[in-house]
């Protein structure tokens, strides 16, 4: 790839999101390209968990490797977009791009439309895995950096490309540019390099405009939706999709179109900034974002001025989403009501275990737990309801299902008062495992192709010559100031949260809204606080980031999903709400602060 020089003299450009996951709101589209001005419509199809899931829709129909509710969206707003200039990229190629850009040309043709279509590939690994494959490439484990030999149970194996194809088909006069698996900011910033003619060392530029990616691609996550003080947003019952309008120095403007609902600001940006990060240096395939640096501005209703981001080079190597199957696992959720709570799990255990024809350890994984959702003094039956939880995990599907529910059945009238099945799931289903992996950068170049035969080859970013000096951390405050007297309240009553899920890693972002809230929340929240406010996380490795920029910690907890999404026995296996269970946990907070 060659680089072009900068041009700084080119107005911003507006880039719409309209889907933050496989399955978001199907009119999206459509409200971003008639409600408002802009000139990218954009979306995000591809959380970890879609690959494993287009590889087993693709398994029982052909064609199923692509997100098909992308092609109905095009078919809503393909001549609006045609007729008024506006390019459409998305990542909705998933494992099959050409077969999603085909499918897109088909509803084009129906309609009557001339648009050019392209697809972006090269992120698939399957065909060049294994000593004998062409092109051979060797997959090193994320976590340990150890080769991973054997490769033949993966069925997926997608490196995360960066933004450089997508300028690539823009340059040569794409309406239409589908990817498979690109980062989630990619579909931002590849259209933003393209506009703005960015040289692949413009750090600072590319830096900005990932925190703009990173801040749209969840859709209505950035206007409002998932926010921790959801209460004083207005129009939450149809919150707007967001747009980026990003300018030639990387700088941007976080909106929605006027008259849509929720909102857009510092408070509901900072939130999704704090989503699914690791450390302050946001590590992508184009450049690596400094969050730390990053400054947000209320620029007006609606309306967060992003600046300031600075850049680095990316890393050598690109971070790669691998998948195996992982085998089967059935569900047994029973009743416990009212009184002798533990006595009723313990007999249901001794019980269940006694009429079953396997012992645990015969299984590959088994997990028990207590949920406990009843309430003393309990006012409804519900309220009266705790449950035991069994998950059964085997590669042998016979072992589970049905010789599981007829030990189940044999409790019925035969062990604790009040039984009933609460929600089991024995009928066992076939779930995945995530591994994520690394390959060298300088082996994965990208390929743009145009249905009409035109086809390029875009180069992986070429490591620099010579050393870039890091940015320096902002430092932290050293003093420590005397709160005065506290009280007992909920930790959310002067921070808000944002978590998810980082493979088998959960994420916990933290948020102030003041200088002297985030002040105590930083020397308050301490790694050894978290573990003790959340149990669930006291046996396992938990990182501290602070970005004293926007007021907020990161927290990551390694471990806590285990094998990721897929395989989790845990009833929020993506950590959605671990945020909002640090906020409810009652502590000692300033008087100070709760008066504000």
């Amino acid at each position: 790839m060659t680089s072009r020089p900068f041009r700084s003299a080119s107005g911003p450009i507006r880039i719409a999101n309209c889907s933050g996951f496989y399955g978001d709101r199907l009119s999206a589209a459509a409200e971003m390209v008639n409600d408002g001005p802009i000139d990218v419509l954009t979306g995000d199809w591809l959380a970890e968990l879609t690959m494993l899931i287009l590889a087993r829709t693709r398994e029982r129909r052909p064609g199923g490797g692509y997100a098909r509710s992308f092609v109905k969206q095009m078919e809503q707003v393909m001549g609006t977009c045609l007729d008024t200039g506006i390019k459409v990229v998305s990542n909705a190629g998933g494992l099959d791009p050409r077969g999603c850009a085909q499918a897109v040309a088909e509803v084009a043709e129906r309609l009557g439309l001339r648009p050019r279509i392209a697809f972006v590939d090269g992120d698939d690994l399957m065909a060049r895995l294994g000593p004998g494959a062409a092109d051979a490439v060797t997959l090193r484990s994320f976590a340990t950096g150890e080769p991973m030999t054997d490769t033949s149970d993966l069925i997926t194996a997608n490196a995360y490309l960066g933004g450089w194809g997508i300028a690539e088909a823009l340059r040569r006069g794409a309406d239409v540019v589908v990817t498979g698996r690109v980062t989630d900011a990619a579909v931002a910033c590849g259209p933003a390099a393209w506009h703005h003619g960015w040289a692949v060392d413009d750090w600072d530029a590319l830096a900005g405009a990932v925190a703009a990616g990173h801040v749209i691609e969840c859709g209505t996550q950035a206007t409002g939706g998932n926010y921790s003080f959801f209460t004083e947003v207005e129009g939450m019952d149809r919150a707007g999709f967001p747009w980026a309008e990003i300018a030639a120095d990387g700088s941007s403007v976080i909106g929605k179109h006027d008259g849509t609902g929720g909102e857009v600001t510092v408070g509901t940006v900072t939130a999704q900034l704090l989503y699914e990060i690791d450390a302050p240096g946001y590590l992508g395939p184009d450049v690596t974002a400094r969050f730390d640096t990053i400054r947000l501005t209320q620029a007006g209703s609606d309306r967060v001025r992003i600046d300031s981001v600075r850049g680095e080079p990316p890393p050598p190597t690109l971070k790669v989403a691998t998948n195996q199957l992982g085998g089967y696992r059935s569900e047994i959720n029973v009743a416990l009501t009212g009184l002798d709570i533990d006595a009723k799990a313990a007999l249901v255990h001794d019980a269940f275990w006694r009429a079953c024809p396997h012992d645990p350890g015969d299984y590959a994984k088994v997990t028990e737990r207590v949920v406990r959702t009843d309430k003393t003094d309990p006012a409804t039956n519900e309220e009266a309801v705790a449950v035991w939880r069994l998950t059964v995990f085997d590669h042998d599907e016979d072992r589970l299902g049905r010789t599981l529910s007829d030990a189940t059945n044999e409790l019925a009238l035969a062990t604790i008062p009040g039984m009933f099945s609460a929600g089991s799931a024995a009928r066992p289903r076939a779930f995945g495992v995530y591994r994520p992996a690394t390959v060298p950068a300088e082996t994965v170049p990208q390929y743009v192709t145009f249905l009409d035969g035109e086809r390029t080859v875009v180069d992986p970013v070429p490591v620099p010559v010579a050393p870039v000096p890091p940015v320096p951390s902002p430092a932290a405050a050293a003093a420590v100031r005397d709160w005065g007297p506290v009280v007992r309240a909920p930790l959310g009553r002067v921070a808000g949260t944002r978590s998810g899920d980082k493979g088998g890693n959960a994420n916990l972002g933290v948020f102030a809204r003041s200088a002297d809230a985030f002040e105590w929340l930083d020397g308050f929240l301490t790694t050894e606080r978290v573990r003790e406010l959340l149990p669930e996380a006291a046996p396992l490795r938990v990182d501290r980031h602070r970005l004293g920029n926007i007021w907020s910690l990161n927290f990551v907890v390694h471990g806590l999903l285990g094998d990721g999404v897929a395989a989790s026995d845990r009833q929020d296996p993506q950590a959605k709400s671990l945020g909002e269970w640090l906020r409810a946990r009652v502590v000692d907070v300033p008087e100070t602060l709760l008066d504000r």
